[in-house]
């Protein structure tokens, strides 16, 4: 049977092997074949999968075993291969590298055996010969059940260098090596404090990808990579209970997109299209005027990068509050809720006025204040829960947010079934939530149905 489809994790050794480099040289040059190439992220981040969006034309999509139950990313993953030739699986950290100490959890490897998909391994060949093999037939051993299908070469000085490590790798490990990536100039991506600066943020010249793309056509062979990735067979997945189709018909969502907020999941505002509501977007840094809107939705992002410019467009920080008081849903995650509070004070020290619609003051830090995976349980009735519901979601920030308001959530991260932190977070002020806290909705959809209650009530 010919197969429908394609698709391959690339994995890493570790972090900073360079995963994202060269899942965006292999996306540039599917797309230059002529393929329907859908990119994809393990994991939470928002960064590698802005670049993916922007080098291949695609959203790319997160694929979280920790926010989502196995059936709804099953089915989530299936519903975009219904539009695509192959998927582009960018992995996240090592290998086997999960929340905690279980490999099979929330890790690159327990997602490729979820998905069905073969692994490419992309190891380092900077400064190392024979000694990569060992590397290799490690995470071969680590999980004999894992399907490590092919190996690329990374920072490979010259073609001789190259066939000795090929040479070396499929003696000793039994597994073919597709080619090497040579060093080139021009494809590293700028960094800052949270990792990658964003897509949105930089001007995407496209032209280094289709040259780095090229150079992999030349030392990567391609035909065999499709060849390995070939497949007919999809994850069995079933989709939650999910709002009505029309419950958001005649409601406006204004969403806050330019380059000071601009993270969310596409499959996030899919889901919310899927209600029937109309969605709008709006910059807070240069709008001076807020859609009519019965919902708002301040995304995370680098606010404290723009907060003299936000503090400046008083027009749109007095339409917010005005929207704030005549109990428009507001919701904001993280930099959105930086922008709510009453002020920010950037890494300069510098204090400028934001929102003042979340009662509290936003510092930013020189180290990470909280990051990772956790779990938020609501003590009251909030935008997106009831009291009593848990949502599952992720932090990453370096600022803190100290609030004049008591806090709605019970949160604590928990790994290898061990309570590492308990914090109180998110805050609700009339019909306005906001925290540090980045969910997807897919996970529990009736969030969806409680921020949209909260829009008609307030009519």
């Amino acid at each position: 049977m010919a197969a429908s489809f394609h698709a391959f994790v690339l994995a890493g050794t570790g972090s900073g092997c360079g995963k994202t480099t060269v899942t965006l040289g292999l996306l540039s040059l599917m797309k230059k074949r002529g393929l329907r190439v859908q990119p994809c992220k393990v994991g939470p981040d928002y960064l590698d999968t802005g670049w993916h969006t922007a080098v291949c034309g695609t959203a790319s999509r997160n694929l979280d075993s920790f926010m989502l139950p196995t059936s709804t990313l099953n089915a989530l993953f299936c519903e975009q291969m219904q539009h695509a030739d192959i998927a582009v699986i960018e992995g996240v950290m090592g290998l086997y590298d999960g929340y905690g100490t279980d490999p099979d959890y929330c890790s690159t490897a327990a997602m490729a055996k979820q998905l069905g998909c073969p692994v490419i391994l992309l190891v380092d060949g900077k400064a190392v010969s024979t000694s990569i093999a060992a590397t290799v037939m490690g995470f071969q051993h680590f999980d004999p059940s894992l399907n490590i299908a092919g190996v690329i070469v990374n920072r490979v000085n010259s073609e001789t260098h190259y066939q000795l490590l090929k040479v070396a790798i499929e003696r000793y490990c039994s597994v073919p090596v597709l080619g090497y990536v040579p060093r080139m100039e021009g494809v590293a991506l700028p960094e800052r404090h949270l990792g990658l600066v964003t897509a949105r943020e930089s001007v995407i010249n496209q032209q280094p990808w289709q040259d780095f793309a090229a150079t992999l056509e030349q030392t990567l062979d391609i035909d065999a990579l499709l060849a390995l990735s070939a497949s007919d067979n999809l994850p069995v997945g079933e989709w939650p209970a999910l709002p009505a189709a029309d419950a958001g018909a005649g409601l406006t969502l204004a969403i806050a997109d330019d380059e000071a907020f601009n993270f969310y999941y596409p499959d996030n505002i899919t889901l919310l299209a899927r209600t029937g509501l109309n969605i709008v977007r709006f910059s807070p840094l240069h709008d001076t005027c807020l859609p009519d809107c019965q919902m708002i939705w301040l995304g995370g992002g680098y606010p404290e990068l723009h907060a003299a410019a936000l503090a400046r467009n008083v027009t749109m920080l007095e339409q917010l509050r005005a929207a704030h008081q005549r109990g428009v849903a507001i919701y904001a995650e993280c930099g959105g809720l930086m922008y709510l509070g009453s002020s920010l004070e950037d890494s300069n020290g510098d204090r400028w006025l934001m929102a003042d619609i979340i009662p509290g003051h936003s510092k930013m830090g020189k180290r990470l204040t909280r990051f990772g995976y956790c779990e938020a349980q609501a003590t009251q009735q909030t935008l997106l829960a009831t009291t009593g519901e848990v949502l599952r979601g992720h932090e990453f920030h370096y600022s803190d947010f100290t609030p004049e308001t008591p806090a709605v959530m019970s949160c604590r991260k928990v790994r290898d079934g061990k309570t590492l932190q308990a914090w109180s977070g998110g805050w609700q002020v009339g019909n306005t939530f906001a925290s540090y806290l980045h969910v997807h909705f897919a996970q529990r959809p009736e969030m969806l149905n409680h921020w949209l209650a909260a829009a008609r009530n307030a009519l």
